[in-house]
This record gives C-alpha cells, structure tokens and sequence, in this order.
C-alpha cells in the first residue's frame, strides 16, 4: 500500500509515469558507464507488455569507434539457462517429456556417483542446483575454454563426487545444465542448437540471438568482451580487451553460451511478463502451466546478509526456481538472474506484480553498471525512495578486493621457508583426475612447467611456494593462479596432487578444490 501511495503523486501532477525510465536515464546509464571504463552496455525494459527501451551504449570494442546499438550481440552467461527451461517446455508442452520423469528414461547412459541418484535424478532436479554436487562442479571441463564434445562432459559426470546428499541443499552448477541439454538432444532428434533455433529463437522472434559460437563470431555486430587483470586479484588493473574465442566450449552452451541483443531480450522480457504469449496476440512460445513452474520456488538458497553499504539488497527468502531466481526486494517478489562469462556480465530481472521486466549486458565485469541500474530500476519501478547504488556497489567492489588482495599479500609474503622435500625434476608426471584428465608437470632447466591437458591454453610453470606446494602461474594471465601441493608417499614418491586458487575472490569456476590427481595408472 504505501508504495502504491508513494507513486500517486507523481501520477496526478503530470510527472512521468512509473512505466517509463527514470528521468534522465540516458545520461545517468552513460555517466556511470564512464566512470567505471565500461565500454558498452545493452539495456532493454518492458513494462506491461510494450517496451519502453531497447538500446545500446557506448561502444562494442574499448579503442574503437564502432557503436552499440540495439541490435549488438552480447553474450548474456547464465541468463540463457532460463531458455534452455523455455526448450524444455515446449517439449512438455508438446508431451514428449514431463518435468518429474527421470533422466535415464531419456539418457540411458546418464550417470551420477551415486547409483541411486542416478536412478532417481528428474528433468526437474537437473534445473534447480540440488543434486548435491559443489559449488561449481566440473566447470573446469569448460572454463576458461573447453574442447571436450557434450556427450563426453555428460560421461565424466560420474566421476564427480557428490558434496552433500541429494536433494538436501543448494549449490549452484552449470554441468547439469548440459545434461538438460543432451535430454533435448535425445527426446528431439536434434542438436541442442538447432532445436534451440527452430523451437525457440524463430518461433519466439530473437532476430539476433543465437547459442552457436560460430555464428556469434561472425556477425560483424558484436560486442568485444573486457575485463580488469594483471594484479593480485582479478578485478584490478587497466581495462583490457580479451580473446573472445575464450569462452566455454560448445558443450557448455546450454548453460550460459548464447549471445542476444537488445530487442532480443526486450522481446524475451515481453514472452516472460506475458506467461509464455508472443507480442501481439500471435500464439505462445510455451504454455502458461509452463510459465507458471519456471517461476514456482524449488530448493531453499541460503540467506547470507549483505555487508554495508548494500545491505540493503538483502532479501528475507530466496529459493531457485527452473532457470530463475526468486526473491523478495522490499516486499516485492522478484524473477531474476545473474550471468557472467569471462568479460561480459548480465542481468535479467522480472517485477511480476508491476509488469516490468529490465535486462542490462555489459561488455567487462564492472558490478556497478550491472547491480548498480539493476537496484534503481526495482527502486524506480516500485516507487521506492532514490538511492546511489552504483556508488554503494563500488564502494562494496573496493572493500572486497582490497580485502582479497590483502590476503593474497599476506600469503605471498609468509610462506614457510621450507622445502621442496625432492629435487624438483622427481616431481615431474603425468597425474590423472577422473573426472578432469591429465595434468601434464614437465622439468627443464628453468624449473616445472604444468599443463591442465584437458583445457586448451592453460600451461604455464610452478614457482615454489613453501613445503611441497608451489603456484602454477599461467602463461594466460586471465586464468587464476592455483596453488598445487604434492603429498608423498612414505617411500618419498608423488601420491596426490591437489589444489586451491590463490586468490580468495577467484571465480567458483575455477573449481580447483575438486581436483584429486593421481600418478598415472595407480588410480585403483
């Protein structure tokens, strides 16, 4: 009620309808996007089924004069798990799969560590993060870059070691999410791709959007993905422009490689507040029981209370639902999603009981464009009083990458001045994960050199740290150190290489933690 009284002022002296972008907004979205060296930006905004905004700003590559307009593609990260959701409804619409079968019905050869997860594992579970695998969970099969095919990520999962019981709480994962794929795959005839473009992207009217990396790389009307790296942590230093092939590799697609414009997603955004209809009166994408599931609550998400100054954002529930977020905002519910991949940042957000629905893609990984416009836009569209929040952000930014480079200094300059225990050529071997392949540590006269096989690019060398650990520095300066540690066996031999990021901020993609090699052919 007050949030209704609050508004109707504005109403009845002539101001500008809450539908319409704050006042000032154009200036307000490049003022901020200069401030924080963000090169471009992709804003769309929907209120009650019209859209209000679907523009670009700023330019496509940090140097160049080549414009954003609302037709560039940006990649949008997780923000496309919830179309993959939408391929999946059209095909419960279409009665060829339920939400509740399980996957071996579909996949025979899908398997999970566990056999009774396996047997019991839903359409719905691979969805909503509780199958009861970390954080992150196999993401180094994809990230920073991947050669491995679909079917082959899908194979690997086995090997994956569940980290708490199944169905007891949430962790997010992108590997399910590929699984979710391959069951298209399997019920459909065709590729994930295709069928994407043939039962979604056409029928749904994306004019630009796509989930084939090909094609994303060769439309001239693309934007360039930017990040800040080269310091202790990620996230400091100057703006640079990255190698846009570094992104997962086709089999990750279905969790968050897809590219989408500004009147894309506009059109996306009108599909989602309108329940599955197309604009127009023109049909449905996908039905409105559908609609209704992908935005029911699943599993419970812990509620970790934001540190000042955005305290504020804290909601008071959240759950995951089938590709969304669901939480409150001031008493409002909230349907959104975060994306991120390396050098491009998103988010998606719906007010169902407004009608409004607002996405914003940034071309780096500055969290004041993004969260910043995303907290005035809910504060706007749901009449609350005005706040920085970029500022807040920023301030947010700073405090905890100072706190990690701190931690990273403080590591750096305290290592125990003990060991290596052996020579250091006795540590060179090939060590095998079996969920991750070989890791490849060589010796030359500089010292070790380490290879993640599995991951084209990710080479580089091992300076020693303290004990038997050292840091393996990668020739990609973009990829997060990681520290490797070598324990020994009694008779002074290599029995396991595990490890850990150095920087306390690196990404949970980096899943480092789940790594067990072993020396070659002694895995039992």
């Amino acid at each position: 009620m007050k949030r209704c009284l609050f508004a109707l002022p504005l109403l009845l002296a002539g101001g500008p309808a809450l539908a319409d972008p704050p006042a000032g907004f154009d200036a307000r979205v490049e003022s901020i996007r200069t401030a924080t060296e963000t090169p471009g930006m992709s804003i769309a905004i929907v209120e009650d089924g019209k859209v209000v905004l679907a523009k670009g700003y700023g330019v496509r590559r940090q140097g160049a004069a080549a414009k954003v307009d609302a037709d560039t593609l940006f990649m949008i990260g997780s923000t496309g798990k919830a179309f993959t959701v939408a391929a999946l409804a059209t095909l419960v619409d279409a009665g060829k799969i339920g939400w509740d079968d399980k996957v071996i019905d579909h996949l025979p050869g899908f398997q999970m560590y566990d056999p009774w997860v396996t047997r019991e594992m839903t359409v719905r579970d691979l969805l909503v993060h509780r199958s009861g695998l970390g954080l992150g969970a196999g993401d180094l099969l994809l990230v920073p870059r991947g050669k491995l095919s679909r079917a082959e990520v899908v194979r690997r999962l086995r090997y994956l070691k569940p980290a708490t019981s199944f169905r007891s709480g949430y962790a997010y994962d992108n590997i399910l999410y590929i699984v979710a794929g391959a069951v298209i795959e399997a019920v459909s005839g065709q590729s994930w791709e295709e069928y994407m473009r043939d039962h979604v992207f056409q029928p749904g009217g994306f004019p630009n959007a796509t989930a084939e990396m090909a094609r994303q790389l060769s439309v001239p009307d693309r934007a360039q993905p930017h990040a800040r790296y080269g310091g202790p942590v990620r996230g400091v230093g100057p703006v640079r422009v990255l190698d846009e092939r570094d992104r997962l590799g086709q089999a990750g697609a279905p969790a968050g490689l897809m590219a989408a414009s500004a009147n894309d997603m506009a059109r996306w955004l009108q599909i989602q507040v309108a329940g599955g209809a197309l604009p127009g009166g023109n049909g449905r994408l996908f039905s409105e029981s559908a609609a209704k599931e992908m935005w029911t609550p699943v599993t419970p998400m812990p509620i970790e209370p934001y540190p000042e100054p955005v305290a504020g954002i804290t909601p008071s529930y959240q759950s995951y639902a089938l590709g969304w977020d669901v939480r409150d905002y001031h008493g409002a519910k909230v349907i959104w999603h975060a994306g991120g991949l390396f050098g491009f940042t998103t988010v998606v957000v719906l007010i169902p009981e407004k009608k409004v629905g607002f996405a914003i893609a940034i071309n780096s990984e500055e969290i004041e464009p993004r969260y910043g416009l995303m907290y005035e836009l809910l504060d706007h569209y749901l009449g609350l009083p005005k706040q920085d929040w970029p500022a807040r952000f920023a301030a947010f930014k700073r405090n905890r990458i100072a706190g990690a480079e701190a931690a990273v200094r403080q590591q750096a300059a305290m290592p125990a001045k003990v060991g290596p225990s052996l020579p250091v050529a006795r540590y060179a071997g090939r060590y095998v994960d079996p969920w991750y392949g070989a890791l490849a540590v060589g010796s030359d006269a500089k010292g070790l050199t380490v290879d993640f096989t599995t991951t084209p690019g990710m080479a580089g060398r091992l300076e020693h740290y303290q004990y038997d650990s050292f840091v393996a520095r990668f020739d990609d300066p973009a990829i997060e150190p990681a520290y490797l540690t070598f324990a020994l066996d009694a008779d002074g031999k290599v029995a396991r290489v595990t490890a850990k990021p150095v920087s306390p901020i690196a990404d949970f993609s980096f899943d480092y933690k789940d790594l067990d090699f072993v020396p070659e052919g002694e895995r039992p």
